[in-house]
């Protein structure tokens, strides 16, 4: 099922392009040739019928077998399939009255016999002609149709082997295993459709243990829709490749986990009811039980196109380290699409002979930074030079090296083509990037993700396609006099535990600027962030986002006996230095309203507001996360706790920054 939804498998699945279908007005009667599907596209792969009667388009079966043509149905786009199954097939049943709404759809549209099909399988395919249909079973009652059509991968799927196949099967066949044979005179465009969509769903949307969950609410919207969205988004390629993958072995596990879960409680039924085989069973049975619903969740949190976004895709990157050279030299690269000798004296002059007693260091010229940065040993250093660069792989970034452009930003612009994940994965120790524009097109993940380690931008312009720079859990990102722009996500995503240092940016044209996540997870830190002097304006949202948890009862009581502490938290400014001291949240918020004074007080308005807000929340997530550890301790019998372990204020610096025209404001909170 897994497969099926990732791959599209069926014998359309080929090469056709999307024809357009919807449904007709019930209330009317339809004219011949025109069912509740309508068809208004051609295409050029498929053979297409000018004729009056039919609205769909054929295609033939591949093989050397000559079978007639078949109905091209399976290209449907999303918001074909989006509306038969809410307002014609589901509408709003519940998990288990899917059936019954299906058959009570097929009744309606499905013709009762008289049309042939080919039965389909791994196997083999075979022409049928139908006999009969049993709705309440989705199954036809079939005959071979004559003549005898058959060709199957191995060479005993005789006559008479396919006549005894089909009695021990009772002539019944499931109806997603068949397509229909094409018709130009439009009788059977209902009948090819309807199969169609009970295929699709079976094989794409419908999950085995979808009937054993409690019934909140309808269906469509609790599963077809979020499942039906990811396997367009999968489609179109706008899920990365690791999510997928992910998403695969998920759904495995959660089957195989399901299918233990039937066995066990099946037998159970046939034990003792005070055996030890069953106490035993019963253990195992709530194991699984467990497992089976925390995969359901990883899997509903993939599915969810808002969650999805919200909590990003924690890859794991297994980029190895090179370490340092076996020679035990550093290397100088060079990236120059030509090498003048103007050029070469002005490397020569202001980056590798800028000491006279310096040693001799290695220098390797090379056409493309891609080609440079896989070259790298630790301590390596890359200098591009002016110019357009083209690439077409990723930026694999394991070692501390030094990326650093010759000349101003825009003078050197490397632009990636092609669709793949990521743009500049970052796992070194201490890398930094300096003096150079990155341009990013058909992306599906950000422009830059730092998995591990530290990573320094300076002077730099990101041209984003999705989502921007991703600071992982445990990672340290510092970005100064950089300007980034464009994403289609968060300019800026920071997870629990990093660490991330934004001076004197502008980020701006992004749908979010800046998205925090803060799970309150006891396994994470909440993360570390200083703003100082950014710019953040013309974002679509807002130009801050905090994401974390609706605060649970039991922290709503234990509210007010944290209120003290909440207006304390370190905060370290910029006359200070590395010294930090603690500071009443009314005495910050008038200091910085102090300061800003000297500017005018019609636009300072906006920016106060905007950091003070940020504090606020921060502070208030750090009191509620030490509240919780501290309720965890005290549930094991820990009443004493040291507040300087427990207290997991965020050192934090959020000065100077103006936040403009921001569509829905300076600061927002998601909750989950």
């Amino acid at each position: 099922m897994a497969a099926g939804m990732l791959t599209g498998r069926g014998p359309e699945s080929e090469a056709m392009a999307p024809g357009r279908t919807g449904w007709a007005a019930e209330e009317e009667p339809a004219p011949q040739g025109e069912g509740l599907f309508q068809d208004e596209d051609s295409c050029s792969d498929c053979s297409y019928h000018d004729k009056p009667g039919t609205s769909l388009q054929s295609f033939v079966l591949e093989g050397k077998t000559p079978f007639p043509e078949i109905f091209q149905t399976s290209q449907l786009l999303f918001y074909e399939r989006f509306r038969a199954y809410q307002d014609y097939i589901l509408a709003d049943c519940k998990a288990s009255e899917v059936r019954e709404f299906t058959a009570e759809f097929l009744e309606k549209v499905l013709e009762p016999s008289g049309w042939r099909a080919a039965w389909h399988t791994n196997v083999f395919k075979v022409l049928v002609e139908v006999t009969d249909v049993d709705f309440s079973a989705l199954k036809v009652v079939v005959r071979l149709a004559e003549p005898y059509l058959c060709e199957s991968q191995v060479s005993t799927f005789t006559l008479e082997c396919m006549n005894e196949l089909l009695n021990l099967k009772e002539h019944r066949l499931p109806l997603q295993e068949l397509w229909v044979v094409y018709d130009d005179s439009g009788v059977f465009d209902q009948t090819a459709l309807a199969i169609e969509h009970v295929r699709f769903f079976y094989q794409n949307i419908w999950r085995s243990w979808d009937e054993e969950e409690e019934d909140e609410y309808d269906y469509f919207v609790r599963c077809v829709e979020p499942r039906l969205r990811l396997h367009y988004d999968i489609l179109e390629d706008r899920v990365p490749s690791g999510l997928i993958v992910d998403y695969r072995n998920l759904l495995s596990q959660c089957e195989e986990s399901y299918r233990k879960f039937l066995n066990l409680r099946s037998s159970l039924s046939n034990c003792n009811s005070d055996s030890e085989q069953e106490n035993i069973s019963m253990v195992e049975g709530l194991k699984l039980y467990s497992e089976m619903e925390q995969l359901k969740q990883k899997l509903k949190l993939i599915e969810n196109p808002l969650l999805r976004y919200v909590f990003g895709y924690q890859k794991n990157s297994n980029i190895q380290a090179k370490g340092i050279r076996p020679s035990g030299s550093k290397v100088t690269h060079v990236v120059s699409s030509t090498i003048t000798t103007g050029l070469l004296r002005s490397l020569l002059r202001d980056r590798l002979c800028q000491e006279p007693y310096e040693e001799e260091t290695e220098i390797q010229f090379h056409r493309d930074p891609l080609s440079a940065i896989n070259a790298c040993y630790e301590g390596d250093t890359v200098i591009v030079c002016p110019g357009h660069y083209v690439v077409h792989g990723t930026f694999s970034i394991a070692d501390s090296i030094e990326l650093e452009g010759y000349g101003l930003p825009d003078d050197i612009v490397i632009e990636k083509r092609g669709k793949g994940d990521t743009f500049v994965d970052c796992t070194g120790a201490d890398i930094k990037v300096s003096c150079i524009k990155f341009v990013q097109h058909d992306a599906v993940e950000g422009i830059l993700i730092i998995h591990r380690g530290k990573t320094t931008l300076e002077n730099c312009v990101l041209q984003c396609e999705t989502t921007g720079v991703t600071v992982r859990t445990s990672a340290e990102f510092l970005m100064k006099n950089s300007d980034l722009y464009g994403a289609k996500g968060a300019g800026i995503e920071i997870y629990p535990g990093s660490k991330c240092v934004l001076t004197d940016n502008g980020i701006h044209h992004c749908k979010e600027g800046i998205l925090i996540k803060d799970f309150l997870d006891e396994h994470y830190d909440i993360p570390k962030i200083s703003m100082v002097n950014n710019i953040v304006h013309n974002n679509e949202g807002y130009g801050v986002v905090l994401v974390k948890p609706t605060i649970f009862s039991d922290l709503q009581e234990n509210a007010q006996d944290g209120t003290e502490e909440s207006k304390v938290f370190k905060i370290q400014t910029s006359g200070e230095g590395d010294a930090t001291e603690r500071v009443d949240l009314e005495e910050l918020i008038q200091c910085a309203a102090g300061k800003m004074e000297l500017s005018a007080r019609a636009d300072l308005s906006e920016q106060v507001e905007g950091n003070c807000e940020i504090i606020n929340e921060l502070v208030a997530a750090s009191t509620q996360k030490g509240q919780m550890k501290k309720k965890r301790l005290s549930e094991l019998g820990i009443t004493e706790a040291d507040d300087n372990l427990m207290s997991q204020e965020m050192f934090v610096g959020i000065v100077g920054n103006q936040f403009k025209w921001n569509g829905k404001g300076s600061f927002g909170t998601f909750l989950f």
